[in-house]
């Protein structure tokens, strides 16, 4: 193992990366859509009560050894390991998840943990862990500037010191996250993990949250029982789970994830054998 515990070349082969390795633009584009689109966004081992840990040999251990995913102290904290490796200036920022608080006059927690990437002068930001909302290609940090990825429409807006990340949903523009241009040091996102992972108040403890994003601008997600497969357009089917055994089977043909056979997570819709 090298540096950090960290292994480029096996992180390279989980995401099927076999580009440059040079601190470009286009790397950082290639290396978030390439992450986007093979590590699953997923909080099964909150909901197995299972400790989340963030320091760099547990997360390659569990995101590219064990073929897990993870949410985003965990993707993000990867790939944050891995750019800096290959060269890339790079630091986390803390952020507030508005999909669920579209009142910018209420304050969610600060939860969410995005990057900003220095390049040759220019600041990009790139988040390979905000579940359906994922980002497929780093964004220019600049505001009002409406940016396309291969899935969808993003701009960044600035009011005062607060930084908001918006997606574009059928010709309105949503809050993805509030963010400041302050850091969020290991520390601070173990804090903020915890948090997330064992408060009875975090969703994260009680719902089921699986997403992937797929070529061709496409979304896969699962949500307390629910498997959803999105259009480019934005055209969704729905498909509700019968039972565990569905359930292990989406997410090992859908998500790549493989559980022991028997598992049992407490999903609202899956009745849970005695």
């Amino acid at each position: 193992m090298v540096k950090n515990d960290i292994d480029p070349d096996g992180y390279f082969d989980r995401i099927g990366y076999t580009g440059a390795r040079r601190p470009t633009v286009e790397v950082l584009h290639a290396l978030t859509a390439a992450h986007a689109q093979s590590i699953p966004f997923e909080n099964i081992d909150v909901l197995l009560r299972r400790p989340i840990r963030l320091e760099p040999a547990a997360l390659y251990r569990k995101l590219v050894l064990d073929r897990r995913g993870g949410y985003c102290f965990e993707q993000n904290g990867l790939l944050l390991e891995v750019l800096r490796q290959l060269g890339f200036d790079v630091r986390p920022l803390g952020a507030r998840v508005r999909l669920a608080a579209p009142d910018r006059g209420v304050i969610p927690g600060r939860t969410h943990m995005l990057l900003e990437v220095r390049v040759e002068g220019t600041r990009w930001l790139t988040d390979v862990g905000v579940g359906a909302a994922t980002l497929t290609r780093a964004l220019r940090f600049e505001a009002d500037r409406e940016q396309s990825t291969p899935h969808d429409v993003r701009r960044l807006q600035h009011v005062g010191e607060r930084w908001f990340h918006q997606v574009r949903h059928g010709g309105e523009w949503i809050d993805v996250y509030e963010f400041t241009e302050g850091d969020l040091p290991l520390a601070d996102r173990k804090i903020a993990s915890w948090y997330t992972s064992t408060c009875p108040d975090s969703h994260f403890h009680s719902e089921l949250t699986v997403a992937l994003a797929l070529p061709g601008g496409r979304r896969a997600t699962l949500k307390d029982g629910v498997f959803t497969l999105r259009a480019a357009d934005g055209t969704a089917t729905g498909h509700q789970l019968r039972d565990h055994a569905e359930l292990l089977q989406v997410l090992r043909e859908e998500f790549g994830i493989a559980l022991a056979a028997g598992t049992r997570l407490d999903v609202a819709g899956i009745p849970v054998a005695a």
